[in-house]
Formats: C-alpha cells, structure tokens, sequence
C-alpha cells in the first residue's frame, strides 16, 4: 500500500490536456426557408416576326427553376439537415451528456418550460396589437392550429412507439423532445406572420427556440438527437400547416399582396451557426510529460456581423473549443513487482470558452459568392479539469480510477485570424466554408488531488503558461438581414 501511494506522488509529471465544453445545438435562426418572390418576366417590344419566339423563350424561363426555388426544397430542406444530424450524433449521445454532466452536473431551471411559448404569444400579441402580418388572427389561428396537430401527432407517435430512456433515467419517452418540438413550430409561426416583414422577427425566433433546445440538455431531460429531431419536426409541421391552409384559401396570405420584405440595404450583415474541427498545432499542455497526445478537437458557436458598408463591418463571435487527449502508455506500478500490473493516466480533455470583437471584411464574388475575412480579439475562458489514474488490475480498498491532479486554464487574451467563403441559396441563407487561426497564452495552474495532500503543501501546486493555438476548418449556416 505504501509503496501505491508512493507511486501516486512519484508520477505527477503528467498529461498534455484539454478541456471540453458542451455544445451541440445548433440555431436554425433562419433554417426555415424564406418566402420566394420570382422575378417578374420582362417582354421587351419587338417585331412581330419576333414575338412567337419571345413568348417561348419566356415560358421556358419561367420552368427553369432554381433547385432550391421549389417549394418542396424550399419546406424540406431545414428538417432534412436537423433530422441527418440527429442520426449522425447518435452514437454520441452517451459522450455528450458525459461532458454535460461534467461541467454542470446540477443544473436545473425551468425555463425551457416557458420559453418553448415565447414566439407564439409574441405573434399573437402583435396581431392584438394590429401590427401587420401575412395572415389575419382568424387564419393565423387556423394555421397554427393545423400545424401543432401535426407536430403532435408525428412526436407522441415516436416517443411511445421508439420507447428511449430519459437520460435522467425519469421515463422511456425522451425521443423525440416535444419541448424543442413545440419551440420550433411556434417559431417558425412567427418566421411565417412576420419574417416577410423584416428578417429579425425570424431571427429572434429561432433565436428563442434554440435557447428552450439547449435547456432541454442542460436540465438532462433530454439526448441530443432528441432535440434535434424535435427542431426538425417542429420547422416540418409549420411549414405542412402553412402549405394545407394556403391550399385551404386559395393564397399564399390575406395580406401577401400589400407586404414588401423590408428591403436590406445591400450590406452582408449576417448571424450563423458554425461547426468544425479544431487542429492543435503543438501539444496544449506541454508542461507535463506521459506520451499522451493531443487529439483532433472541435470548435462550436455563434458568429455575426454588422456592416456599416458593402465591406467593412464589426462583428464578434461566441464559441467552444474542445480537445481530448489519448491516454498514455501504460507502465509498471512498481518494477519490482511485474505482477501489479500497470498504470494509466487519462486527462480529460481540455477547452476553452471563446469571445471575440474585430473589423471584418466581405467581397461579393457574382450573384451567389461571398468572400469574407476578419480579424477579432478577445478573451478565452479556461474550464477546468483532471488527470486521473487508471490501474490495470484491481486491489482491495483501493478505486480503480481516482483524480491525481487537477488543473485549471486563466482567462488569457486571445486574437483569431479567419476566412470564409460563402454559398448564398437565396438572399436570406447561405452556407459557408471558413478557417481560422487562434492563439492565445494562459497560465495553467496545477493541483495535487486532496486524497494525495498531506494538509495544504504549497509545494505540491505550480503555475506556467503555455500557448495554446489551434487551427480551426468547419460549415457555418449563414443568415442574412
């Protein structure tokens, strides 16, 4: 035994780390397609031999649609892209509540309970307070009315047919969520009533319903392809309710006529929702020595920008960096007792919070291309973390895994260089390809585990800066306004 605890003081030279924060949601601030304006046929005068040619040469214009022009795209294509990430994040579900559980292990707050309400009694309190929609209450009414029995009908039939367990272990009806369900059908209501009057009505929408999706995992009530499925569904039965009503009335709105999308200025103001991977370019925690390595990580957040002209703007980012680190070579307990077995030592990984502010700058590449670049800086908020041991056989009284060490990351300035090219599907939504370089040098502080402290020895804690800079590659969905 003494010799284990000799051993436990003996290999504090430990893993290279990083940290990992949580987040997986996704906003859909305008997921949800945009209402289409064709352009109007222009039939230019010309001579008489000319017109039938003209006629036929305007008519196969008008069938050339676009792809994403139909209306079938158009109403599928946010759910697709929720219900295919749903799938694919799967069989990380259980990895992904680990690192809620790690970081906010007691959270609880019942706001999500309200918040999934928050869009439509805004649209029903402007149609109150006679602000103009597309739709009069009475209709508006009959639409929303169609589409949360559709949503009702589609989750109530999954959650009792699919039978998943609760992440809290509560109940077998977690998937899919009818909380982020509901948020997004009421969203997308008010994306339907008053984005065609301006854009930010649909961006705080959506806006709303992702922060109930996120309460639905912070409270554990919920996986995370459960929500995602849920925004999916939800966007869906709108979009089906708006389309049946419409068919209903013969119209696309009662008052789809008299309104006119306020006009943007020109200017490639845009918020988007970006996800990627991260490259560490040296060993993040490089002070403590065990073969560990560094792995691939990943970047997740919100970015955005306001432009005061056709370039340049200000904008800022909120986002998480997260990288695991391998678990080294196991060694010898004690060399000269073989049978012991070996030892391991696995760090969690380590993350950072990131916030930033700078100048950014876009050039329009034709119709459909935007480049964009920026320079921010900003702060980067460590989270804090373990090295612990894993022991390769057992022994009595004794855990097989313990925390050895743990450290901690300060807040440190951070700049980040970063490019994009977008893809605009309309003038609303584009989908963009960016990069983008991060440095910034905290200092790590380092902590014996309490188990191992013999009272509070000052000796058994250090501190050292080490750069932490990493090279991130990703998709950002992209809004417009």
């Amino acid at each position: 035994m003494k010799e284990l605890q000799a051993f436990y003081r003996a290999k504090i030279l430990l893993d290279k780390n990083i940290i990992t924060l949580f987040l997986c949601l996704f906003t859909s601030v305008t997921f949800a397609q945009q209402q289409h304006h064709p352009l109007p046929l222009e039939v230019s005068p010309v001579l008489s031999e000319q017109i039938a040619d003209d006629t036929l040469s305007l008519l196969l214009r008008k069938d050339q649609k676009r792809f994403f022009d139909h209306r079938a795209v158009r109403i599928g294509l946010a759910p697709t892209i929720f219900f295919a990430a749903s799938a694919l994040t799967w069989g990380e579900r259980e990895s992904i509540r680990r690192k809620r559980n790690r970081y906010i292990p007691g959270f609880r707050n019942v706001f999500d309970d309200y918040m999934q309400y928050a869009p439509a009694a805004a649209v029903y309190s402007m149609k109150l307070a006679k602000v103009r929609g597309r739709n009069s209450l009475s209709r508006t009414l009959l639409s929303h009315g169609a589409s949360l029995i559709i949503m009702g009908a589609i989750v109530n039939s999954i959650k009792y047919t699919a039978k998943v367990e609760r992440p809290d272990g509560s109940t077998r009806n977690s998937f899919p969520s009818g909380h982020t369900a509901m948020a997004f059908t009421n969203a997308t209501l008010m994306h339907k009533e008053y984005g065609l009057v301006n854009p930010l009505y649909s961006i705080a929408g959506y806006s709303g319903a992702t922060f109930t999706a996120l309460g639905r995992s912070l409270n554990n009530r919920h996986w995370m392809p459960d929500i995602l499925a849920g925004a999916g569904i939800g966007i869906l039965s709108t979009q089906l309710g708006y389309f049946f009503i419409d068919k209903l009335y013969g119209n696309e709105g009662d008052h789809i006529g008299l309104l006119s999308r306020v006009k943007g200025n020109g200017h490639p103001s845009y918020l988007s929702v970006k996800l990627g991977n991260a490259t560490a370019m040296r060993n993040l925690m490089g002070l403590l020595e065990n073969g560990a390595r560094t792995k691939l990580g990943f970047e997740s957040g919100f970015e955005g920008a306001w432009f005061i002209g056709k370039h340049w703007g200000i904008g800022g980012e909120f986002a998480f960096m997260s990288f695991p680190i391998s678990t080294s070579e196991g060694f010898l307990l004690d060399e000269e007792y073989p049978e012991l077995g070996k030892v391991k030592l696995r760090t969690e990984s380590i993350g950072t919070l990131n916030i930033g502010i700078g100048p950014h700058y876009a050039l329009e590449l034709g119709n459909r291309w935007l480049l964009m670049a920026k320079a921010e800086t900003g702060l980067a908020f460590g989270a804090k973390g373990k090295i612990l041991y894993e022991l390769e056989k057992e022994f009595p009284g004794i855990e097989r895994e313990a925390e050895i060490l743990s450290y901690k990351p300060h807040t440190a300035w951070r700049g980040c260089l970063g490019s994009s090219i977008t893809y605009k599907f309309h003038d609303e939504l584009g989908l963009s390809f960016y990069t983008n370089y991060n440095y910034s040098r905290p200092t790590i502080h380092f902590r014996l585990s309490e188990n191992l402290r013999e009272g509070e020895d000052e000796s058994l804690q250090v501190e050292a800066e080490q750069a932490f800079d990493y090279l991130g590659i990703g998709l950002r969905l992209t809004a417009f306004f």
